[in-house]
């Protein structure tokens, strides 16, 4: 394994137990207000601003997440193409 994929695996990792560990303090979070239902965003971006606020990985994190967002929109502009072009061709193909 070559170091480029050596250190993209170890970035990946980081990121995704700090995912884990955002996730388990909105859990916290959440059991804190009894569970109350419609603030999971605002839960999710209180915990998220609290573990990263003192960790030396929060860059790594946010151009993570930034990289990850980017390519789910490539990945959906494509599928809603795709779907536009297919419908096309079906309603063509019913004329």
């Amino acid at each position: 394994m070559d170091n480029d994929t050596r250190r993209k695996k170890q970035q990946a990792l980081m990121t995704e137990l700090l995912e884990r560990k955002i996730r388990l303090h909105a859990q916290h979070l959440y059991d804190q207000r009894g569970q109350a239902e419609g603030l999971a965003l605002q839960d999710w971006v209180e915990a998220e601003s609290q573990v990263l606020g003192n960790s030396i990985l929060a860059p790594l994190y946010r151009r993570t997440r930034a990289e990850d967002r980017s390519s789910e929109e490539f990945r959906d502009s494509d599928n809603a193409q795709f779907a536009s072009t297919d419908s096309s061709a079906s309603e063509a193909g019913a004329s």
